[in-house]
């Protein structure tokens, strides 16, 4: 009898202890996703979470991370930093979230980055192309799946070069960390670096008004110059381009923004858009010209779902999801540090070529590509009217990224150690 007594209270136990497992691998995954709802950067924003909202569902779909399901925990930045370092911390602190990914501004995006360095928590730049964030702020818990303004600026000089060579630019900049630091690799690149011959103007970042880019489109007239570079983004690059062409500076001047997307192109309209010349890391069309079959899959999967193509920060958004549950099961497990160490170094093929993490800074090195906007016709006879992009030339990610030792030099001018923080457990 106290045997069957002893048998039954076992059996009990490990019935407990099942029932506990399974209700632990049930427990969702919460990953926070901090992206501009609203603001100046709302359309690249709201194809992040598009994207994450598929990348999820197919992640689920095929068994979750581990097991266990990934839920999306979203926060509004408005690109603000001050609202970020408080969604950040919310999200870490009070939802528990294992990592953090999004960005549409590099300054919210460095943000996040400090905040999840100091808690230990793995964080994604999702659309951030400062320099500086894999840079002077580089961080081991910071990756950025995208491309840097450096490379960006190499692919465009690549091609500017052979056309406007000892031309006269002129450069209208949000004065914030990227728009800086994409200016200064534009110059670099492009041998404009003389400002008493390449003007330049600094607009606010944020809350840039109609008449701040009046005022400096009015005096780029005046200059006359043969490029006009416009280092700015979202809503407030499709403002510029649209006073600059009622201006009539398009008519003369060639139009480059070197960080294009497919919502600022949208915002700008087809019309204003036509022959404007701009870098980005992927557009829906890579996979169809290089015959790349996973960023096809996503493409049409992208497509069917809400009947629009996806644009970069989609992209990128997407990438990251399916990076972070490849780490984790590399790893087999959640624990940050060990994650990070599967993502140092490793290559991925996922919507277009090679990818791989840079171990030193944690920068995706990646295939760019220079592009030039359709002429309106091409645009308009799209199924979507979004077929915004003709890719002219790309430049590989060995090309285009900045050499360890130009990091390290980087690094020392800016007081910052050569070697990313030591983990806890090294």
């Amino acid at each position: 009898m106290k045997n069957n007594r002893l048998s039954m209270t076992f059996a009990l136990v490990l019935l407990l202890m099942q029932t506990l497992t399974v209700l632990a691998q049930d427990d969702p995954v919460k990953i926070g996703l901090n992206y501009s709802k609203t603001g100046p950067y709302a359309k690249q924003g709201l194809d992040q979470w598009r994207a994450s909202q598929l990348a999820v569902n197919e992640i689920n779909t095929c068994g979750g991370i581990l097991g266990r399901p990934v839920e999306i925990v979203v926060r509004d930045s408005k690109s603000q930093v001050d609202l970020t370092i408080r969604n950040v911390n919310h999200l870490i602190d009070v939802e528990k979230v294992k990592m953090v990914f999004g960005g549409s501004a590099s300054s919210v995006a460095i943000a996040a980055g400090k905040i999840c360095q100091d808690k230990g928590i793995l964080f994604f730049g999702t659309l951030t192309y400062s320099t500086e964030t894999t840079g002077k702020e580089a961080k081991r818990h910071v990756f950025r799946e995208c491309y840097n303004s450096w490379m960006g600026a190499k692919a465009i000089a690549s091609f500017l070069n052979k056309k406007y060579a000892g031309k006269k630019y002129f450069y209208l900049t949000a004065n914030y960390t990227w728009g800086v630091t994409t200016e200064q690799s534009v110059r670099r690149f492009s041998r404009t670096e003389d400002r008493s011959v390449h003007k330049g103007v600094l607009t606010p970042f944020p809350n840039a008004t109609e008449k701040d880019f009046k005022r400096a489109l009015a005096f780029a007239k005046i200059v006359k110059p043969d490029v006009l570079v416009l280092v700015l983004f979202g809503n407030d690059m499709s403002t510029a381009i649209r006073i600059a062409t009622a201006l009539g500076l398009k008519k003369n001047i060639q139009m480059v923004v070197p960080n294009l997307t497919l919502g600022m192109a949208e915002g700008a309209g087809p019309k204003v858009m036509e022959g404007v010349i701009g870098a980005l890391p992927w557009t829906w069309k890579v996979p169809y010209k290089y015959d790349y079959r996973e960023g096809r899959r996503f493409v049409e999967a992208f497509t069917h779902r809400y009947n629009r193509y996806p644009s970069t920060s989609g992209a990128s958004a997407y990438t990251i999801l399916w990076q972070y549950k490849e780490a984790v099961e590399r790893a087999g497990t959640f624990d940050t540090p060990a994650v990070i160490r599967a993502l140092e170094g490793h290559a991925y093929v996922l919507l277009k070529d090679r990818q791989y993490w840079r171990s030193f800074d944690h920068q995706s090195v990646q295939t760019v590509y220079a592009v030039r906007c359709n002429p309106q016709v091409i645009v308009l006879r799209d199924k979507f009217k979004l077929d915004y992009f003709e890719i002219l030339a790309s430049l590989s990610g060995e090309e285009a990224v900045r050499s360890h030792h130009q990091w390290e030099a980087v690094r020392r001018s800016a007081g910052k150690p050569v070697r990313l923080e030591p983990l806890p457990d090294e």
